[in-house]
């Protein structure tokens, strides 16, 4: 592939970079900041005393509890980075009859300008109404089955259903539906190539309907005005309805006379090879090389081991916008000018990291930390430090760094990925 400080007291500077949403929500108010951080001066333990790292003002302690790496942070950090990691549980929760569903979009994290996601839930026989979006959608299935309709650019049927950690794209402007299925319905993860993307304005079948006159409705469709008199005359979004039939059922009924798509719009994850796996945990790299229609997004599903690492790496071809789906572990991005930060993940978290800024995930629980990075490209890109110290004139590493020929021969000379190897 070219492809905890747990338990520490700490400060409240770490949400002086939050939204204000975020901190509204976390109930934190801005606090005065450290100057010599804002000046990226270098820092160590014996900086601070323990009066220095003190909070005996008001404080959110299960918020602090969670973000230890904000609030005593490590000494290697530096500088104002922008702020990375937004909940989704603090995320508004659209409820409906069917289910629900929560966004997290550049207004609510700011730095993420390439992507957002929304958060779905969807009820046995829940569904998420006839629709199309201005973006593409990818989707991971979290919990559960659903099944997915969609028609393809010429007009040929696609019904299919997925179970958890199986995907699905759509590309933009292609028609399609979703609907939970026995015995508890879905909850999946859609993610779009446009951080301004809103669930709120998506094109609805029913908005469509109740915005059209009827009359003109009558004659597109060749029935009677009176046949429509109960339409439904405002958006359903997510409603509750019965099960569907049996797919194969479905399918064929949809087909009608063209026949189904030739085109897969489902992918399913965990039939395809592990990409890389070592001691310290797996990828799985899924792109328009092995899912054709994903033309312009690709991921990783990334599982790290306890005490493992998503090595120090960065991208060159596009932002990386995060899900992290299972465990707990902290992230440093390092940018340009000498800055640096660092920021703690749980289940739930989104996170983001700009083109080529260079970056590690590091395991800080004692269970499988799992993610997705998300990429408006085609295909997965990427780059480690390790080979790029072993691919480069050892006497050049070696006068950066200060170090023996020994130790740089010690340095994995291809991209492990995650570490241990």
């Amino acid at each position: 592939m070219a492809n905890d400080d747990n338990g520490m007291k700490f400060t409240r500077r770490d949400f002086l970079g939050a939204s204000s949403g975020a901190l509204a929500i976390a109930g934190v108010g801005p606090v005065a900041s450290v100057a010599a951080a804002q000046q990226g001066a270098a820092k160590t333990d014996a900086n601070y005393s323990d009066r220095a790292k003190s909070n005996p003002g008001p404080t959110n302690s299960v918020l602090d509890a969670q973000n230890p790496s904000g609030f005593n942070p490590p000494s290697t950090d530096a500088g104002a980075v922008q702020t990375f990691k937004y909940p989704f549980s603090f995320g508004h929760k659209r409820l409906h009859s069917g289910g629900w569903s929560r966004e997290v979009t550049q207004r609510e994290l700011a730095v993420s300008k390439t992507m957002a996601g929304v958060d779905m839930r969807l009820t046995a026989g829940g569904i998420r109404e006839l629709h199309w979006h201005a973006a593409a959608e990818w989707a991971f299935m979290l919990y559960g089955t659903a099944r997915i309709t969609a028609i393809d650019n010429d007009g040929k049927s696609f019904v299919q259903d997925v179970k958890e950690s199986e995907l699905w794209y759509f590309p933009t402007g292609v028609p399609h539906s979703i609907q939970g299925l026995g015995p508890d319905g879905a909850e999946f993860l859609l993610v779009f190539d446009d951080g301004n993307f809103s669930e709120y304005a998506t094109v609805l079948l029913s908005d469509w309907m109740a915005h059209t006159p009827k009359d003109v409705l009558a004659k597109n469709f060749g029935i009677p005005v009176t046949a429509l008199e109960k339409l439904p005359k405002e958006e359903l979004f997510i409603f509750q309805s019965a099960l569907p039939g049996p797919l194969e059922v479905e399918q064929k009924v949809a087909a009608g006379a063209r026949g189904l798509s030739p085109n897969d719009f489902a992918f399913r994850t965990m039939q395809m090879p592990v990409t890389k796996r070592t001691k310290g945990g797996e990828v799985r790299i899924v792109d328009s090389k092995n899912f054709k229609v994903a033309t312009n997004i690709a991921a990783a599903i990334v599982t790290v081991h306890p005490g493992g690492i998503r090595e120090l790496h960065w991208h060159q071809n596009a932002d990386e916008w995060q899900y992290y789906f299972a465990g707990q572990g902290r992230m440093t991005v390092f940018a340009t000018g000498g800055r640096a930060r660092t920021m703690d993940f749980q289940t739930g978290d989104v996170g983001y990291v700009q083109q080529t800024l260079p970056h590690y995930i590091e395991n800080t629980g004692d269970t499988d930390l799992k993610f997705l990075e998300m990429f408006k490209a085609p295909v997965y890109q990427d780059l480690s430090l390790s080979e790029w110290l072993t691919h480069t004139p050892p006497q050049l590493v070696m006068a950066h760094m200060h170090i023996d020929k020994a130790t740089l021969n010690k340095i994995p000379r291809d991209e492990i990925v995650i570490m241990p190897e």
